[in-house]
């Protein structure tokens, strides 16, 4: 995958995550993805570090919906 695709994506999952927050009034917690201090605004960071935070990423996103569906 080429820097700017992971970039792209990169900004989806932030948009996924505040879109689900806004609708459902749950902070989805990131302590993980914080840890790498990277966004998608970071350009000069490399292709790994942005996939790096894309998987941790949507990690964090994942397991929280799970457990909310769960209750």
């Amino acid at each position: 995958m080429q820097k700017e695709e992971l970039l792209h994506l990169h900004m989806l999952f932030i948009h996924v995550r505040k879109y689900y927050e806004t609708i459902t009034n749950e902070e989805i917690p990131t302590e993980r993805y914080n840890t790498l201090h990277i966004s998608p605004v970071h350009i000069h960071k490399n292709k790994k570090a942005h996939k790096e935070a894309i998987l941790v990423l949507g990690e964090e996103i994942v397991d929280h919906i799970g457990r909310s569906r769960r209750c």
